[in-house]
């Protein structure tokens, strides 16, 4: 199966990007805590996050870092390249909740062929997430 990429010239500022709603399961937090090698407690043991002062463990950022990755890769498709991306933590994203990630594309450099995209993720607290992710485009359409 081919993966269409999006191609610089068919990209509008303006722009949204589907939502992606993202379970917040307790193995997610777990587990990618532990992939980035964050052995933080907070980030696996309810215990001793409570006796921290949060309510329960709670996602780390590089766990959010590579979920504003994949959302905006998802949209662009396989031969976009990321060249930044610029986030800042709100509320936690605890066990038991969702995110939902938005995006809207904020500017265009003619010159470089890059894209940045305003992204935001959400959860029954409030913002999680905002920043933004600049990536490169190809000039046509590759499949």
């Amino acid at each position: 199966m081919k993966l269409a990429t999006r191609a610089y010239p068919d990209v509008s500022v303006g722009e949204k990007l589907p939502e992606l709603a993202i379970p917040l399961t307790r193995t997610l937090i777990v587990a990618t805590a532990i992939a980035s090698r964050d052995y933080q407690d907070v980030h696996h043991d309810p215990e001793l996050a409570v006796r921290r002062g949060s309510k329960d463990i709670f996602m780390n950022i590089l766990t959010t870092n590579g979920l504003v990755d994949r959302y905006v890769t998802s949209w662009a498709g396989p031969a976009a390249r990321v060249k930044a991306i610029k986030i800042r933590l709100g509320v936690p994203n605890y066990p038991g909740d969702t995110m939902t990630l938005t995006g809207t594309v904020s500017a265009k450099d003619d010159a470089a062929r890059r894209v940045e995209i305003a992204v935001r993720g959400t959860n029954s607290l409030g913002a999680h997430v905002t920043g933004t992710v600049v990536i490169e485009l190809p000039e046509g359409d590759r499949q």
